[in-house]
């Protein structure tokens, strides 16, 4: 009898995939014309001033789509209300897709019994509808950022991939079942902020507002999913199961209280950036990457052999990654000269970057100028097990003891700007096999199972507040340059994409055993945790999926 129902089950798997791919095929000029209007709205975070209402825009825009698809969505008012420099932030979106009452089984994939939506899983999924700043002006800019332009099969627009395409791609997923009229699989939540490229400020508030009570948005949701970052390389999809936090800090040196004539003072006085670029030059060694600062290793966990494994099958070429990232017509070298060496210094191992100076000359020509203060700006991406409180810590103690041997009279700051820690995930929970098994059925191979050098605070976020697994499942390539010039979104991927989260859905649907969020056990101890099996799916507890 079972075999009889499994067979059943993957006609119905099959029946349902081959419908939902010539949905998704059929509408990409649809899918295209609404990415361009998403992209037209110019919702640029770091300049709420004068884009503000174009990310509030954004986000009414989106309520309405997920309102005629039959969702209910509403604004919840941002709880930080107003900036540092008073200026009103936007609000956050919260939607809500029910997975249909009855037997879902004659027209869906996801289950073999009948249950009422509260007895479904439900999944929560992340994106952001601000973006980074951009202009024609900007020089490398092929055509307007904000006018969504198709080249040989590439979309080329401001949020095209970061983050405006997944984020629709998910309300794509559900007007396609819509228009099949496939009953969900399971609830489905949107949880879509707008100021994610800038610190994400009242979004860490409300996730834990939202957390808090039985009854809050986030407390019946069993599984994240987060399409904010991107592939290791252009041919082969990718799980995220872990990203590096931050420490971002600025360091001020100041002389005196407006800049001064190099000509007339220069040799007069003790000069802040003489100072400054001392102090930068101490954090880091050239050549090798190495940071200076005593202490920063201390609490980066070793290497395990199982570990070290996962990086033997990642597709990555050290030649192609030279090209992609435009080093191979200037210096053509890396620090590191094997795959392994170097993804893991991108993944798993602490760096720190120098980033810029602040109140110095930025301008083209000559301007012959003392400035009186300058600020350095650098930031340390750190792994799992470092404290961004004890980073500052250490940080600031070297800053200190370097400036103390300069024997300067100058002022010295040093700030912590922001800070968050990494976040690390198990590859092999129920979460993230309902994604490779979509991924499987899409690409027709395993995605590579990678790490990130980048950090996203929501995922640690999202996972502290609810005990709840967070997966990773990128959609863009490597080369979609986001943040940058002439930001892209490949139409394979997009279509791709849709198709992949689409599965993920029915995946996480044929889960069995209770909703996570419901699980009240206590938890293992350290020592039950190591008992295999014993985390099957985040609960920490003996229940099974």
């Amino acid at each position: 009898m079972s075999s009889n129902n499994d067979e059943h089950d993957d006609d119905r798997d099959s029946s349902f995939t081959h419908r939902f791919f010539q949905h998704v095929e059929a509408s990409l000029d649809d899918y295209i014309s609404e990415l361009g209007q998403a992209v037209a709205i110019p919702s640029i975070s770091s300049d709420l001033p004068n884009h503000g209402k174009d990310i509030l825009k954004m986000m009414e825009w989106t309520r309405d789509y997920v309102e005629t698809l039959g969702g209910t969505a509403r604004l919840l008012p941002n709880p930080k209300k107003v900036d540092a420099d008073g200026n009103e932030l936007p609000p956050i979106l919260l939607a809500e897709f029910r997975a249909d009452d009855g037997d879902v089984t004659s027209s869906s994939s996801s289950s073999s019994s009948s249950s009422s939506w509260q007895d479904r899983k439900t999944v929560c999924c992340y994106a952001h509808l601000d973006v980074q700043p951009a202009s024609l002006s900007d020089g490398g800019w092929t055509s307007d950022p904000f006018v969504l332009a198709l080249r040989d099969d590439k979309l080329y627009g401001r949020g095209s991939t970061d983050d405006k395409g997944p984020a629709l791609s998910w309300l794509w997923v559900l007007r396609a079942h819509r228009a099949l009229n496939v009953p969900l699989p399971v609830n489905v939540k949107l949880l879509f902020e707008g100021m994610e490229e800038s610190g994400s400020e009242g979004m860490f508030e409300a996730i834990r507002d939202l957390s808090r009570n039985d009854d809050g948005f986030l407390s019946d949701v069993d599984f994240f999913c987060v399409s904010d970052n991107y592939w290791l390389g252009d041919r082969t999809p990718c799980l995220t199961y872990g990203l590096r936090g931050l420490a971002y800090f600025g360091v001020s040196v100041q002389c005196c209280r407006q800049d001064l004539h190099s000509g007339v003072l220069g040799g007069t006085v003790h000069e802040a950036m003489t100072d400054l670029v001392k102090l930068l030059a101490s954090l880091v060694e050239s050549g090798t990457g190495k940071i200076l600062v005593p202490g920063i290793m201390d609490d980066v966990a070793p290497v395990t052999e199982e570990e070290e494994k996962l990086y033997e099958t990642i597709d990555f070429d050290l030649e192609a990654y030279k090209k992609e990232n435009k080093l191979d017509s200037v210096s053509n070298a890396l620090l590191h000269d094997t795959k392994k060496d170097l993804l893991m210094a991108r993944w798993r191992f602490p760096t720190l970057s120098l980033h810029g100076i602040e109140g110095a000359f930025p301008g083209a020509g000559a301007k012959t100028v003392i400035p009186a203060k300058v600020t350095g700006k650098f930031s340390l991406r750190l792994v799992p097990h470092q404290d961004p409180q004890k980073i500052e810590t250490q940080v600031t103690q070297h800053l200190q003891n370097v400036f103390s041997t300069l024997n300067s009279p100058n002022k010295l700051t040093v700030s912590l700007l922001h800070g968050a820690k990494a976040w690390l995930s198990d590859p092999k929970h129920p979460n993230f096999e309902a994604a490779a098994k979509a991924t499987r059925k899409v690409y027709g191979r395993d995605p590579d199972y990678t790490r990130e050098g980048g950090s996203i605070p929501i995922t640690t976020a999202l996972e502290e507040a609810t005990n709840m697994n967070v997966c990773l499942l990128p959609v863009g390539a490597c080369d979609d340059m986001a943040h940058s010039q002439n930001e892209k979104y490949n139409v394979s991927n997009l279509i791709n994409g849709v198709k992949v989260l689409g599965l993920y859905l029915h995946e996480l649907g044929k889960l069995k055993g209770p909703k996570p969020s419901k699980c009240r056990c206590v938890e293992l101890t350290e020592e039950e945790l190591m008992e295999p099996g014993a985390f099957l799916r985040g609960f920490k507890c003996k229940c099974v999926m």
